[in-house]
């Protein structure tokens, strides 16, 4: 396990930052020199992306909208979404292309269902009409998963979608703000879920036939799990969660393991008070990475492409708190040997990461308005 500590980066900073035009930032990074460069912008809180087949961004905005920005302009909202409980940090959150989106047109998204006792992370699909057009829209629309159990708070929805491999689809969720609904096998809170893509239980899944336990769990013990991203070369799912006060994670969910939360934290509670047992006990298992003090981690990506071929491998995590793009380099085994924080402070709180087919790197603002921010080699 690999952690950081201090306030600066293992690998040097930026070095460099050149005068260019007012919605442009070029720095010159560890290994190559990249621009930045403000594509869109006047979104309300965006938080999940997906790239359509001729480039343009199909982006969801918090507050229950989803649009599709192409050539810097953005569309009107999409009709036919379920209804929302936009509040708090809840919302429309995630959106992903189905992987044969070019013959079925269907699209994921997760998004705080209302319902008993107040609001729940939920998954539906529907398919994308008119993507093409200054119009689209959703039909077919289904909620395919819904949390089980609806709580009135705010916090900790998670959320990111991910298709794996064999065809399954990762969804993780929060605690919803109950620390101890990490722990419950019984319930979907603070959790990596994984179902198939109508919503229906894969037989391999580690709880399939436990009757004390949701068959959707795939691993349990994670606090707000706001990133995700499937390794292109191992095929092995990549996931960053928020921590308390210090104890932001990165792990690598397996199969009906334990990832702690929180019976054992790298952070404190805000109060300073200790959490739980301390860093490590027997069960559990320890983050691939954290970060002590928290960087607040959201979107991220695992990177592949051409434009930086120097990166192939790593990770890229976006940063509420300190505003900024991190690139974690990993090594042939994967273990994550080093940090360099870029365009920290640029642009604003970057919610989600994104690789286009290109190579160029689409980076999300959590503003109001926020922006789509391109990131390209110098």
């Amino acid at each position: 396990m690999t952690h950081y500590r201090l306030p600066v980066t293992l690998f040097a900073l930026a070095v460099a930052v050149f005068p260019a035009a007012a919605d442009t930032h070029v720095e010159k990074t560890d290994k190559v020199d990249i621009s930045a460069t403000v594509v869109a912008d006047g979104l309300s809180h965006p938080w999940g992306m997906d790239i359509l087949p001729d480039g343009a961004l199909l982006v969801t905005e918090r507050e229950g909208r989803l649009r599709i920005a192409r050539d810097g302009e953005l569309s009107e909202p999409a009709t036919g979404l379920p209804e929302i409980a936009a509040e708090g940090q809840g919302g429309l959150l995630d959106i992903a292309l189905a992987p044969d989106f070019a013959d079925t047109a269907e699209v994921y998204f997760t998004f705080s269902e209302p319902g008993p006792g107040g609001a729940g992370t939920a998954l539906g699909r529907a398919v994308l009409e008119d993507w093409d057009s200054p119009a689209p829209r959703l039909s077919g629309v289904e909620t395919i998963f819904s949390m089980a159990k609806k709580t009135g708070t705010g916090h900790h929805f998670g959320s990111r979608i991910v298709f794996a491999g064999d065809g399954t689809v990762f969804v993780t969720t929060g605690d919803r703000g109950e620390s101890e609904r990490a722990q419950d096998l019984s319930d979907h809170a603070g959790a990596v879920l994984r179902v198939n893509r109508d919503g229906s239980i894969p037989e391999d899944n580690p709880y399939a036939g436990d009757e004390a336990a949701a068959p959707e769990i795939w691993s349990k013990g994670h606090r707000n799990l706001q990133g995700a991203a499937l390794d292109p070369q191992t095929g092995a799912l990549w996931t960053v969660e928020h921590g308390a006060r210090g104890g932001d994670e990165i792990n690598r969910p397996e199969a009906g393991k334990n990832y702690g939360w929180p019976v054992i934290s790298y952070g404190r509670h805000y109060s300073g008070a200790e959490i739980g047992v301390g860093t490590e006990a027997p069960g559990y298992e320890q983050p691939q990475y954290y970060w002590d003090p928290s960087i607040a981690p959201s979107g991220m990506a695992v990177y592949q492409g051409e434009m930086f071929p120097e990166w192939n491998g790593d990770l890229l995590v976006g940063a509420l708190k300190y505003r900024m793009l991190v690139h974690l380099d990993r090594d042939e085994s994967g273990a994550i040997t080093g940090e360099e924080r870029l365009l920290e402070g640029a642009f604003g709180r970057v919610r989600d990461v994104t690789v286009a087919p290109d190579g160029s790197i689409y980076l999300l603002t959590d503003e109001d308005p926020g922006a789509i921010v391109r990131v390209t080699r110098d």
